[in-house]
Parts: structure tokens; sequence; C-alpha cells
């Protein structure tokens, strides 16, 4: 990796983007030999499985919420994301029912980005500082609500109502339905919250004007999978089950 400015893009983006694309890629391959090919991998199975997949989901959408300020057209963008969501919603319950996506990281993301394109002109009158806390901190509190509580660390705080947790619909938001499955489950809630820390991590990085340090570092071959990130998540998932299929069939 060499240093280089390039002022028509912030490539360190594209590089956080593009090692967080592999190691997804790499945790998906590593999930299809477990649990769809038998392999035993100890490790996977345990907390530090879970570290590694929550590192991905982090980094992935709070990169996500830090770039929707970078772009135009955000509801056009936002429209395209959620459709790939319901594409592979469409695909798997056909190809693999019994690992159907259903309100995946995709859908999360395009949902995101949506709601943010209205709230906007609300967001840009918060400070960001406020605006990072506030949503960091709702993010801590609502990160077990698919359980059914509020509450930090594992500390409950509030118990949600049962009635919440319906039917499809309300595990959009966050409340699964007893019984509810989902090969890759990102709801709502917490997730959007993350999104929109993100989201004012940009904004306070323009205000103190530190964007150019996003420019300060390349490296070609991760900023191309950086920029290309929604088309490999699109196609990896059967290349690799399909790889898989011939090296054990």
């Amino acid at each position: 990796m060499k240093q280089k400015i390039k002022k028509n893009r912030y490539t360190v983006l594209d590089i956080i983007r593009g090692l967080s694309v592999i190691s997804m890629v790499v945790y998906h391959t590593m999930w299809d030999l477990v649990y769809l090919f038998g392999v035993s991998i100890p490790w996977f199975r345990t907390e530090k499985g879970f570290i590694f997949q929550q590192s991905i989901c982090w980094s992935f959408i709070l990169v996500s919420g830090f770039c929707i300020q970078l772009g135009k057209k955000k509801l056009k963008r936002g429209l395209i994301v959620f459709a790939c969501s319901l594409v592979l919603t469409a695909v798997t319950a056909i190809v693999m029912p019994e690992e159907i996506i259903i309100h995946g990281v995709l859908s999360l993301i395009g949902a995101s980005m949506l709601i943010t394109a209205l709230l906007e002109p609300i967001f840009k009158r918060i400070h960001p500082l406020f605006g990072i806390a506030i949503n960091f901190l709702l993010f801590l509190l609502t990160y077990d609500i698919t359980k059914g509580i509020i509450g930090i660390g594992g500390y409950e705080l509030i118990k949600m109502p049962e009635f919440l947790y319906a039917n499809e619909i309300t595990a959009f938001f966050g409340f699964p339905h007893f019984g509810f499955q989902s090969a890759d489950y990102f709801p709502l809630f917490p997730w959007i919250f993350l999104f929109f820390t993100g989201y004012f991590i940009c904004s306070l990085l323009k205000r103190t004007d530190r964007m150019k340090m996003l420019s300060a570092f390349s490296c070609r071959p991760l900023e191309f999978i950086g920029r290309h990130s929604l088309e490999i998540y699109m196609a990896h998932q059967p290349v690799i089950f399909g790889i898989l299929y011939l090296m054990f069939s």
C-alpha cells in the first residue's frame, strides 16, 4: 500500500469496504462449509465466530451510513439496494428455501438509505457529536430488541410487549415472531441507529474539515472491490455454494 492523494474519490472508504467484503466472503464460505457441508470448524460456532461476524456487519453498516452523504440521488440508490434485497429473497426462496434470506443486510441498508434521505433536512440541523452519541446509545439500548428486551450489555431495562412480535412485517422492524427464520437477518432496529451513527461521523469530519484524510492512501485491488461491493454481494453466495458443491460432490 502506498501513499497517494486522490481528489475525486475517498479511497480509504473503498479500502475499508473492500476489506469488509473480503471478510464477508470468507465468513460465508465458512458458514456454508459448517452448516451446509458438515465441515467441523469448532471456533466458528463460538463467541470468536460471532465477533468475526459482527465486526463485518458493524464496519459495513457504519461505512454505508457514512457514504450516504457523499452521493446524489439518495432515494434512487436506496430503492435499487432495497430491490436487490427482494431479488435475494425471491432467489433463495426458490433455490434454497431452507436458507431463505428475509430482511437481510441489503434490506436494512436500502431502507436506511430511504429513511435517511427523507430525514436529512432534520439531520442537518443536529450537531454531529450529539447525533453520534444519541444514535450509538440507541443502538446499544436496542441491540437485543429482537429478543424482547431493551437494555445494555445483557442488563434488561424494559421488557417489550409480546404482541409486537407478530408476523413477517413486524420482523422487518426488529420484532420477529416465534419461529421466524432467516439466513441473514438485519432488522431496522437496532441496526438503523448504527447506520445513522455513520452518517453523523461523516458530518463531523465535514464540519472539522478532515475529509481529506480519506484520500490519503491507495490500494487499487481493495478499492475496486469496495466500489463493486453491491455486485459482489449479489453474486458471491451462489458462486461460493457452486464451487463447494462441485468440490464435495
